[in-house]
């Protein structure tokens, strides 16, 4: 009896052990057939792991041409200092903006992995056609591109043909990066008590990822790219992606997917053009009264409907029920008539501008490593005992700070405020309030920097004929600008991944992460404008300006200066914004009742 009793448990177990193994995510996730993705079989960080590996090699890659275009420009295509930092800041931000097209596509119509696979195949042609470009066409005499052999001139075919080769490179690389930071959160089932919490921790890892790839570009590729080795950095990086991309493709079958949800722009329009309709109708004092569809979910809008929130009333006219919005058989007409969930998701949108736009002056900050930070180290000491640091690759400093500052906040900070705040509030630092701290962090950075500068021009050489190694001063009183940075990227672009992944609705997660993209495009489009009006205000007869070719004759330290005083003033803007801000409330999916829960399984 007893053996039979021991039987019916280990019987009992086995089924229960079959059912975890058999169970569906929460949130809705489905697999590649597009069938309910079983937990045990997707996701979590195989997939993860698989992903923030393809970050890696993608990131090298990219950075691997970023790092040193600066200086490609001006020792192989010929260009001044001013010129090339402008065109840097160009192309970087055509690159995030570029991430919004690769958004619009995922949440609308191809998904998540389809858009990654297909930008990242984009980003593999550029990197190809500007490796075969610049080995036959562009690093020419042989030898050429380095601190002392400028190349020759090019003919319009060519540098069209390089043009054309960086901007499929910004094509791909953009349009993949807003997709593959959500992607890799979809990974992790959010309704799931262990899984969310990976799922937060995903993104910090992800942000490490993106660092530690560029690390081999800002060292290894950057020294041969500073030699004038420049077809072996761009053919590393064509491998390096082309390796990603593959790896990436290998990871189908166990990948969780969400479905794209149509086109948000019509969604967009509807609620603001029914809400204009009816600009004199009353909107009722009870949200109940506006409507809402019935059921589990609302066809374009993923699984989760959003609760009515205070704020744009005048929106909420699209959700009044009146009897002009309903055509034969009862059907509404979404032009006269929205849900509930429409109007939030407008108002959702409406909300995260003001905190996006602030983020933009950092990104003016922080699109100086890829720049000035680089002409300002070529024009310090950069040989010690002999061996030549290659400016480009004190980056390296930015990223040893993230990894040792994400570590910091994820194992001491964040545990330390969440046990200090406790009886008040619990938890860590929210989004927001990291994102504060690094605008903070930004602004010491730029006044590291503008004293470095102040002390580079006290120790410059007078009989210098160009900028290279033109002060005595060492380029590692760099090193405090760079950690700075880094430990200021750690709290704000983590926190903004977290924060706009977070706040976007269902049918806009890629949006969400393309919002912190775009930012850092227009971060570079704002500091090329802010450079050439610089330049314009400061040059006269006797000053060629703050950023001259020579930067012995300018004054670098006040631009730095300046630009902190712009983010202070960002800073007090940022503050009032977040106050101001609500976070948007999603409908709680229903994870206890015995029909939901049969519905798990399959």
């Amino acid at each position: 009896m007893s053996c039979l009793n021991i039987a019916k448990v280990h019987q009992m177990e086995k089924n229960n052990a079959m059912d975890q193994r058999k169970e569906c995510t929460f949130d809705g996730s489905v697999d590649r057939h597009g069938r309910p993705a079983v937990r045990e079989g997707t996701g979590k960080w195989f997939a993860g792991n698989l992903l923030l590996v393809n970050q890696g090699l993608a990131t090298l890659a990219f950075f691997g041409v970023g790092v040193n275009l600066v200086l490609f420009l001006t020792r192989v295509m010929g260009q001044n200092n001013a010129d090339a930092a402008n065109n840097v800041s160009k192309w970087t931000g055509t690159v995030y903006v570029f991430s919004l097209l690769g958004a619009f596509l995922s949440d609308a119509y191809w998904g998540r992995h389809k858009s990654c696979a297909v930008f990242q195949a984009i980003f593999v042609v550029g990197l190809v056609s500007l490796s075969i470009s610049s080995n036959i066409f562009l690093v020419k005499p042989s030898g050429c591109g380095n601190e002392q052999t400028p190349c020759g001139s090019h003919s319009t075919l060519q540098v069209a043909l390089f043009y054309v080769s960086i901007y499929l490179v910004a094509l791909g690389y953009g349009g993949y990066q807003p997709n593959i930071a959500t992607f890799g959160a979809d990974q992790f089932d959010e309704d799931h008590p262990k899984e969310s919490h990976s799922k937060v921790a995903f993104f910090s890892y992800f942000y490490l990822a993106l660092n530690l790839g560029s690390l081999f570009s800002n060292t290894v590729l950057g020294y041969f790219e500073d030699e004038g080795k420049w077809a072996i950095g761009f053919w590393a990086s064509a491998g390096s992606a082309l390796l990603g991309l593959l790896l990436f493709l290998v990871g189908t079958p166990r990948y969780r997917h969400f479905m794209a949800q149509g086109n948000p722009l019509s969604r967009f329009c509807q609620v603001v053009v029914a809400s204009a309709k009816k600009w004199k109708v009353k909107i009722p004092d009870d949200s109940d009264e506006l409507y809402e569809v019935e059921g589990k979910k609302e066809a374009d809008n993923a699984d989760r409907k959003l609760l009515h929130t205070e704020g744009f009333r005048f929106l909420d006219r699209a959700a009044v029920i009146t009897s002009k919005d309903f055509e034969e058989d009862d059907i509404c007409n979404p032009w006269r008539l929205t849900t509930v969930t429409k109007v939030e998701e407008v108002k959702c949108i409406l909300r995260l501008l003001p905190i996006w736009l602030c983020t933009i002056l950092y990104s003016v900050v922080f699109t100086q490593m890829a720049s000035l930070f680089v002409e300002q180290g070529a024009a310090m000491r950069t040989t010690v005992s002999g061996f030549h640091i290659p400016p480009a690759s004190m980056s390296s400093f930015d990223i040893l700070s993230v990894a040792a500052f994400i570590f910091i906040y994820r194992r001491v900070l964040d545990p330390l405020v969440a046990r200090l705040r406790k009886k008040y509030n619990p938890g860590g630092l929210t989004e927001l309030q990291r994102m504060g701290i690094g605008l903070i962090i930004a602004i010491m950075a730029m006044v590291a920097a503008g004293i470095v500068e102040h002390f580079r021009l006290k120790h410059r050489l007078t009989n210098c004929s160009d900028c290279d190694n033109s002060s005595s001063l060492s380029i590692f009183w760099q090193v405090p600008q760079y950690v700075l940075i880094g430990a200021s990227e750690v709290f704000m672009y983590v926190g903004q991944l977290e924060f706009f992944n977070g706040q976007a609705p269902d049918g806009l997660k890629s949006f969400g992460s393309a919002l912190c993209m775009t930012s850092i495009s227009l971060g570079n489009y704002v500091s090329s404008l802010l450079v050439t009006m610089v330049m314009k205000i400061s040059t006269s007869d006797e000053m060629p300006g703050w950023i001259p070719g020579n930067l012995n004759k300018g004054h670098l330290d006040r631009f730095y200066f300046l630009l902190a005083a712009l983010t202070s003033a960002d800073f007090v803007v940022y503050l009032v914004c977040a106050k101001w801000y609500k976070y948007v409330q999603f409908e709680r999916r229903n994870l206890n009742n015995d029909e939901n829960q049969a519905d798990m399984k399959v």
